[in-house]
């Protein structure tokens, strides 16, 4: 029996030991990242504020773990600089030069940007921690990645593939780590459900996103809605975007139901991309506006960010852009045409925008950009003019 028991435990301590082992060489035989993007921006709008001037520094380290039956794990910090002091800006949350300068929302922090553990095996993908999460384009869900401090979610996250075709993906969010460092971060009760099917003709995406703020009142903001991608043409030089959803607004007493419709077709022609789009935010009776508040917002309704929140009379943006390569780089020029969903005799106008950008790789690891947005105000908002100038590095 002491025998027995002399080899059982010889061979636990060797099983233990190689799994020692086993966990040392995946951490240390990870990879790192580094991600730095200098930038320049500056605001001119007509209002009482004064013009705005910033230069910031943004830099990322982490570290992602080799697996381990199936686990890994990732941690990566941020840390946000003014540069030269170009400080010449107001970021409101957070309490910077707050009422004096046009806004540039890029405060200087140095924080936890993510922190997960992951499972992953060859149909099953699990993410716990803070993390990167976006659905749709960042069209509701997204890491407003323009920003100097990105957007992340403490959250689990869920993904499937049921088949090569098939894909569910679920989140719960409990808190949404904003991009004002730490000055705006809510508490939630998030979750997000996403299917997606590749059919012959396109993909189909069917969605729920149930959000609700931990504050101790009642509230939730629920949209359901499916969207179908397909591509047309002899040569699939055609391709089409149809969607449509629904949402309910509930705060408190009040609610509020409101539709989005969204619909864009982009033709490829001798290098020259060209895109028409018809995007509705809608209206509840002019007294609330389709609202996406995980959005990457920057990305939809004109790079001037005039509408971060849709107004109460919704929104509706007709564009056209075009789009092709020129020096090894991409650049895009973009008009948008603003007006209400539910006009009133006050407010039916919402200007117009022309946006301009141009992005260039120079290697696997090095890239610079201009971007430029220049919107005319209708009947609510004012002139504003912004520019962009930046270089970035990743490795």
């Amino acid at each position: 029996m002491k025998k027995t028991l002399v080899v059982i435990t010889s061979a636990l301590l060797a099983q233990s030991a190689y799994a020692s082992e086993s966990i040392t060489e995946s951490i240390v035989s990870g990879k790192a990242n580094v991600d730095m993007n200098l930038r320049y921006e500056t605001v001119e709008q007509d209002n009482p504020l004064q013009d705005a001037t910033a230069l910031t520094l943004r830099t990322r380290l982490g570290y992602t773990t080799a697996a381990y039956n199936n686990f890994s794990a990732m941690i990566e910090m941020e840390d946000i600089r003014i540069i030269a002091g170009q400080d010449e800006f107001s970021v409101g949350p957070a309490g910077f030069n707050q009422g004096v300068y046009s806004v540039i929302a890029d405060p200087e922090t140095t924080e936890l940007e993510q922190a997960l553990v992951k499972y992953a095996d060859e149909d099953f993908t699990a993410k716990l921690g803070r993390q990167v999460i976006t659905y749709d384009g960042h069209r509701f869900v997204g890491d407003v990645g323009w920003r100097q401090d990105r957007q992340t979610f403490d959250a689990l996250k869920l993904d499937y593939n049921i088949s090569e075709k098939l894909k569910l993906s679920y989140s719960y969010l409990w808190k949404r780590n904003r991009i004002f460092a730490e000055a705006a971060d809510v508490d939630s009760n998030d979750t997000l459900i996403n299917v997606s099917y590749k059919s012959g003709f396109g993909t189909i995406i069917g969605y729920g996103y149930l959000l609700e703020v931990d504050n101790n009142t009642d509230n939730g903001l629920d949209t359901f809605g499916i969207s179908f991608k397909g591509v047309a043409g002899e040569n699939k030089n055609f391709k089409y975007v149809v969607e449509y959803a629904s949402q309910t607004n509930e705060s408190g007493a009040l609610e509020y139901d409101t539709d989005y419709l969204f619909l864009e077709g982009a033709v490829d022609v001798s290098g020259i991309t060209a895109k028409l789009g018809y995007e509705v935010l809608g209206s509840d009776n002019g007294l609330s506006g389709f609202a996406t508040p995980l959005a990457t917002l920057h990305k939809f309704n004109g790079f001037a960010d005039i509408f971060l929140t849709t107004p109460a009379e919704g929104l509706v943006d007709a564009y056209a852009s075009a789009e092709t390569k020129i020096g090894g780089g991409k650049i895009v020029l973009v008009y948008h045409d603003y007006s209400a969903d539910e006009d009133t005799p006050a407010v039916d106008d919402m200007g117009s925008e022309i946006d301009f950008i141009y992005a260039k790789k120079f290697s696997k690891n090095y890239s610079a950009g201009i971007k430029y947005a220049s919107y005319s105000a209708g009947d609510i908002k004012v002139d504003s003019d912004k520019l962009w100038l930046w270089t970035g590095l990743k490795f």
